[in-house]
């Protein structure tokens, strides 16, 4: 939701709207609650400063119902319904996503708020950190910080700032561009929000496509909080795609409106609430390739004390170790760099302890090089149309992660443990809906 803010909030510009925008991101600015081992000065991003720009974008959950209105705004309700560790590259050539399930089982460690300290806890579901740190702080600023305490902590990561939105506003943002374009790979009906969803290609409205974005109760899947996460990811890239597709500058008022519309809905923490900040982002990423948004789940296997939960897999450190290294979160790119990735014969266990060394940033560059080295990988050719290629025993296998995705509805899952990683976008546009070129 914030990306799309950013890559479009360039196009909206002027003389005339400045003022507009400086009030509306003033307004929607919330400070960081800093904790132990944290950076207290709040400089606002430089994004000419040829580095990377992280921060943890969450949705807040507060809604019930059918059409995702409040129905009260009690502090029980205040829930982190999703989680993203963003990370745009020092050359804005890519953009690393990583989405955290919710109910996945964490050990929070302790955290400051604006009335008082939340102590550690362990064995917890990660978005019961968010929660836990309203119930403290009775702020967005206390649950938030507290959510980015956790991150930091369990990644290794040194991230400063926090993006939470909600989605409500995203359903706002996707009527502005005129609704959004996906694929829906099987007819499918979600008990809890309503919607009905025919197979193929479907263009929806805001509101459907956050019922989208939010069901999980649905006909066409297991309704496990992993899968939401991947329709979540696809949702974001097709707004990308979509948004950065239009002409920006024939069709301004309307981009004027997904822009007003996107911080009217976000709240930003205030190292990144300032117009030039947000507007020197935007201007450069106006040329991203949305292949280029490395979108995928943290690895997660199930809890050995309770196989009805799920704890972040051993090799998730793959990917803080990429990111810590500013790196593209793709397997070719990461290959030589990383941990290998441990497979089913050996030991897994629970990641919930502090990375705690910090290793040197690398070029962004050589990691740009590495990433666009071949369209060979290690399973063979690639398919230009899908962005897959197929290994030893036939099946179609994304290079980027190394999961084997489902011919059936494009989404990928990890070879060792079998849960979902994220979804072939690519396969899914071009194969199974055939969505048509813009």
């Amino acid at each position: 939701m914030s990306i799309v803010a950013i890559l479009t909030f360039f196009s909206t510009i002027a003389t005339a709207v400045w003022s507009d925008f400086s009030t509306t991101i003033s307004n929607r600015s919330i400070k960081v609650i800093h904790n132990p081992g944290s950076k207290k000065a709040e400089e606002p991003v430089d994004p000419n400063a040829g580095k990377p720009i992280n921060f943890l974008l969450l949705g807040q959950d507060t809604r019930e119902g059918k059409n995702n209105n409040f129905a009260h705004d009690g502090e029980e309700n205040h829930q982190s319904d999703t989680a993203m560790v963003v990370q745009i590259s020092a050359d804005r050539s890519y953009v690393n996503l990583v989405s955290i399930p919710r109910d996945s089982i964490v050990n929070a460690p302790g955290c400051n708020t604006s009335r008082g300290y939340v102590p550690a806890r362990r064995n917890v579901m990660f978005n019961s950190i968010f929660a836990a740190g309203y119930s403290r702080g009775r702020d967005l600023a206390s649950a938030a910080s507290c959510s980015l305490k956790a991150v930091n902590t369990l990644t290794g990561l040194n991230i400063d700032n926090f993006i939470v939105a909600d989605f409500n506003g995203l359903s706002e943002m996707i009527n502005a561009i005129g609704g959004v374009t996906l694929c829906i790979p099987a007819n499918t009906h979600d008990r809890y929000t309503g919607i009905t969803l025919k197979r193929g290609l479907q263009h929806l409205d805001g509101v459907t496509a956050t019922q989208y974005a939010r069901m999980r109760h649905d006909t066409a899947s297991d309704g496990s909080d992993i899968m939401r996460t991947t329709r979540q990811q696809y949702l974001v890239k097709q707004l990308v795609h979509q948004a950065l597709s239009k002409n920006l500058f024939t069709q301004s008022g309307q981009l004027y409106q997904l822009a007003k519309s996107a911080l009217n809905s976000l709240n930003i923490s205030s190292g990144l609430a300032n117009p030039a900040t947000l507007v020197g982002i935007a201007v450069s990423l106006r040329h991203l390739d949305t292949s280029k948004i490395y979108a995928r789940t943290i690895p997660i296997t199930t809890d050995p004390t309770n196989p009805n939960r799920v704890v972040w897999d051993y090799s998730a450190e793959n990917i803080w170790q990429a990111m810590r290294e500013n790196k593209p979160i793709i397997e070719n790119a990461n290959s030589s760099a990383s941990p290998k990735r441990k497979g089913k014969s050996q030991k897994r266990k629970n990641v919930n302890s502090n990375n705690s060394s910090n290793e040197k940033s690398s070029s962004s560059e050589n990691a740009k090089d590495e990433s666009n080295s071949s369209q060979e990988s290690q399973y063979g050719k690639i398919d230009p149309n899908t962005g897959l290629a197929k290994d030893r025993l036939g099946r179609l296998v994304d290079p980027n992660t190394g999961g084997i995705v489902n011919p059936k509805d494009g989404t990928i899952r990890d070879p060792s443990t079998g849960y979902y990683m994220g979804i072939a976008d690519k396969y899914l546009n071009n194969t199974i809906c055939a969505v048509p070129k813009s």
